[in-house]
């Protein structure tokens, strides 16, 4: 996929502040982005590693983590490339379940979700033309 110009690893969490508190201490830097919903350490040029409530991921995608295999949510990998739409047809075609089609998401960028067959989010993502400002994570999950 030599089109994605930034990838994602986002991990949901029980306990936003306890896993900030870890990641800090384990890589020795201060998260980019620290906000309600979402945490953001930059890892390497174009790598960011994201921490995310469990709640918000299921509120966002309005599933009950019953939907999910084993019972929970395991994580993400938020892909951020030149043709969202085409990796998601191909995510599905090889296997993995559409959780939710392509849409424009409130933080700025059109994406689509699928479940990978271990049970992984993975989204496909490019940025729109104007971003949502100002607002957290938990409040984007908030959607009507």
């Amino acid at each position: 996929m030599s089109d994605v110009s930034r990838i994602h690893f986002i991990l949901y969490v029980r306990d936003q502040e306890a896993a900030r508190a870890f990641y800090e201490s384990v890589l020795g830097a201060p998260p980019t982005l620290h906000v309600p919903g979402m945490t953001e350490f930059a890892v390497a040029p174009g790598t960011v590693l994201g921490l995310m409530p469990e709640r918000g991921i299921a509120r966002l995608l309005d599933l009950e983590a019953a939907e999910m295999p084993g019972g929970g949510i395991r994580g993400e990998v938020y892909l951020v490339t030149a043709s969202p739409a085409a990796c998601h047809r191909r995510a599905l075609a090889a296997g993995a379940r559409e959780l939710s089609a392509m849409a424009p998401r409130d933080w700025g960028d059109r994406a689509a979700y699928s479940l990978d067959p271990d049970g992984y989010v993975l989204a496909f993502a490019e940025p729109m033309a104007s971003r949502a400002g100002g607002k957290s994570a938990d409040d984007l999950a908030d959607r009507p």
